[in-house]
């Protein structure tokens, strides 16, 4: 793993540990650093608020947060740190996750929350290491390296097309 910045991964409660996993992932697969902890906005907030203010300062350099339902973790976070924050919404409750995903968007002037699609921790890892690779040339050269390799497994697909015309090579 690279000795640059790390990745802070928040959620809400431990139901929200699968969207870690997948996040995790793919910070392995980067070999960037990173850490998970729990802390609820609700519950815990003054944990919240100190991770929060102790970021920066211990090296991390992107909050990753996952929440349900209300979703208020990740605007909380960004109230208390300069650090960018990328919210991911998780399907719990009898909304899917629409009403976490529209806490995440739908911060008020001032608290800038990131946010990608519901329970795509996958993508949330993705876009802590794009504003990672803004500072950090290795981590640029293997985010290269892992949209090549998403590239080469699209077109080696096409080779698995049954039943149906394929377009011919020269279509691309």
């Amino acid at each position: 793993m690279s000795g640059g910045k790390r990745v802070g991964i928040i959620l809400g409660s431990i139901s929200d540990i699968e969207q870690a996993k997948k996040a995790g992932a793919i910070l392995k697969e980067l070999e960037i650093p990173f850490e998970v902890t729990i802390a609820s906005a609700h519950r815990t907030p003054e944990d919240v608020k100190n991770y929060s203010e102790k970021a920066m300062d211990r090296d991390i350099g992107v909050i990753i947060a996952v929440a349900g339902l209300s979703a208020a973790l990740p605007g909380v976070i960004a109230a208390h740190t300069l650090l960018p924050v990328i919210g991911v919404p998780v399907s719990a409750g009898s909304l899917g996750g629409i009403d976490a995903l529209l806490s995440i968007t739908q911060m008020p002037p001032g608290i800038p929350v990131s946010s990608v699609g519901i329970d795509n921790g996958r993508n949330g890892a993705l876009l802590a290491a794009r504003i990672l690779a803004i500072s950090d040339k290795t981590i640029s050269v293997r985010l290269v390296e892992y949209m090549e390799k998403q590239s080469e497994k699209v077109i080696r697909s096409r080779q698995e097309i049954e039943d149906l015309p394929p377009a011919p090579a020269n279509a691309f």
